[in-house]
């Protein structure tokens, strides 16, 4: 499924060499994903291209004003219904600190049921509240403020075009890695086998893949019960897992 990304911003020219590097650079070569930068400067009014203005009441900082920010998320459903695959409203969202936390879940959740998205990002001191009101999902990547939305923005693009067919030359690859099942993903090593007197695990160069694939299944509980133990509360861990941690257990109050 192609997914088309639509990114409001004020600041086009942030996201220039972000839709022609790496992989997703060559998602876009492929077709697989789109991205179509949006600029509310094209739908102002004055001669100045005039998109923040001082906030009522006042206060510090400046606010963007909602006439170019909602136009500019229309002309996306415009775009999108004048397409022969299109004709669904595209979601928007917008990137701000108070929305939800982007988690790999929610990534997920929009490859899956998405076609299109309308990402917004705000600048200055925030959006006025009826632009915010005309959005569909606010999210946040964490408890701290940037000075845009538009790093929220490439961070979906890139966590949510990997989930989809035809970006990853390894599709298989995202069924192992950190949270793709509420746990951490195990360590890597590759060559050399010796690197400043540490050694790559005996298991790993054994060829026994049976063995090898339990040593990373526990490895990956290891550091979750280190790093993040509340994904054990949010994912309870199965049987097996539930064995291979009472080890891990045993081993640190053995230490």
């Amino acid at each position: 499924m192609k997914m088309r990304f639509y990114v409001v911003t004020v600041l086009p020219e942030m996201l220039e060499s972000f839709v022609r590097t790496g992989l997703v650079g060559k998602a876009v070569e492929s077709g697989a994903i789109e991205i179509h930068p949006i600029t509310p400067r094209e739908f102002t009014k004055d001669r100045h291209r005039t998109v923040d203005d001082a906030p009522y009441g006042g206060g510090s900082g400046m606010v963007m004003m909602p006439g170019p920010l909602v136009d500019a998320m229309e002309s996306a459903e415009a775009r999108e219904a004048t397409r022969e695959d299109g004709g669904a409203r595209p979601l928007r969202i917008l990137l701000t600190p108070q929305g939800e936390p982007f988690t790999q879940r929610v990534a997920r959740e929009l490859a899956s049921t998405q076609k299109a998205l309308t990402l917004v990002c705000g600048r200055y001191e925030g959006v006025d509240e009826r632009a915010r009101t005309r959005v569909d999902r606010e999210i946040s990547l964490g408890d701290f403020v940037l000075m845009g939305g538009e790093v929220g923005a490439m961070v979906i693009v890139e966590a949510v075009g990997r989930l989809l067919p035809g970006v990853l030359g390894n599709p298989e690859s995202i069924g192992e890695e950190s949270h793709s099942q509420g746990r951490i993903e195990y360590p890597h090593y590759t060559r050399p086998a010796e690197f400043r007197g540490e050694k790559v695990p005996d298991v790993l160069l054994s060829g026994h893949h049976a063995q090898v694939a339990k040593w990373r299944k526990k490895e990956s509980l290891r550091r979750t019960l280190a790093r993040r133990p509340d994904l054990l509360e949010t994912f309870p861990p199965d049987a097996e897992e539930q064995k291979l941690l009472d080890a891990i257990r045993r081993e640190g109050e053995g230490a």
